[in-house]
């Protein structure tokens, strides 16, 4: 745990690789996830560099407070990603993450822009241009009960008899559909946390969330802008949440390509895209 007494609490990580040397690369997980679900990605990049991979704010074992009334941005990741760079002073490191954790990394990195070096996003959430921004948040609080994302978050099951029970309700099913024994029991590992009056609850409540898809008042078109290094989007085929163009117009520091045959939870499935993108932006 790493003590973000400025941020209200402590903000779990794991630390791949030698614990002597600088950081050189942190890896940012999806919304509804955890840190851990990513660890048959990052461990073998361990023998080379160290990793760091953080449970953002509301997930995994991080005891940040999650504070949703009011809530328009991801402005309270980004500034939790910033906390976490302070606690680990050094030279510029390559910011990377999937999802809603790639987002964070590119609202992060538009602020510091000289502590990372580059970024490398896995799908991220970045919807319409630039004049979208300033009406999306209120809209989307607005009709927040008809988001088929909202809905499935705030129907999701949050608790369970045991971690068995949830691995078999998990296995082969929805999202879940195509993942690995290994990752699924990864995610569940700290996906779960025990509660005192037995079972296992969410370690992300559905309330939170659902709070992640409706808070989309941050502006990922200015701060590609603002961040102005190197930038390398991975996006999905089908079900891309990325709506960057290849090659967008008035932004060369950002690189756009499409993973064949592969949908959002890619990372998930196709580990090797995932692995052989960050070890080419770390050395």
């Amino acid at each position: 745990m790493v003590p973000l007494s400025a941020r209200g609490g402590d903000m779990a990580v794991l630390d791949f690789g030698d614990p002597d040397r600088p950081v050189d690369l942190v890896f940012c997980h999806a919304n509804g996830f955890n840190a851990v679900t990513y660890r048959s990605i990052l461990a073998p990049l361990a023998s080379s560099f160290r990793i760091l991979a953080p449970d953002l704010r509301g997930h995994g074992r991080s005891t940040l407070p999650t504070i949703m009334a009011g809530r328009k941005n991801w402005h309270d990741h980004r500034d939790d990603l910033l906390a976490l760079l302070e606690a680990f002073p050094g030279p510029p490191v390559v910011l990377a993450g999937h999802s809603m954790g790639g987002t964070a990394s590119l609202l992060a990195a538009a602020e510091r822009p000289a502590r990372i070096s580059r970024l490398v996003l896995f799908d991220p959430v970045i919807w319409g241009g630039l004049t979208s921004v300033v009406f999306r948040a209120p809209l989307l609080r607005r009709l927040s009960d008809r988001i088929p994302l909202v809905r499935t978050a705030l129907r999701r099951r949050a608790v369970f008899d045991s971690r068995e029970q949830a691995l078999e309700a998990y296995r082969g099913r929805g999202a879940f559909k195509d993942w690995s024994d290994i990752s699924l029991i990864d995610y569940l590992s700290d996906g779960l946390i025990e509660r005192a009056e037995g079972g296992f609850a969410l370690a992300c409540a559905p309330q939170w969330e659902a709070s992640n898809y409706v808070s989309q008042g941050h502006d990922p078109w200015r701060a590609m802008r603002a961040f102005g290094g190197p930038a390398r989007i991975l996006k999905a085929e089908t079900g891309s949440i990325t709506q960057v163009p290849e090659a967008p117009r008035g932004l060369p520091n950002i690189a756009v390509e499409t993973v064949a045959g592969s949908h959002h939870l890619f990372p998930m499935v196709r580990a090797d895209v995932v692995r052989d993108a960050l070890f080419d932006a770390a050395v």
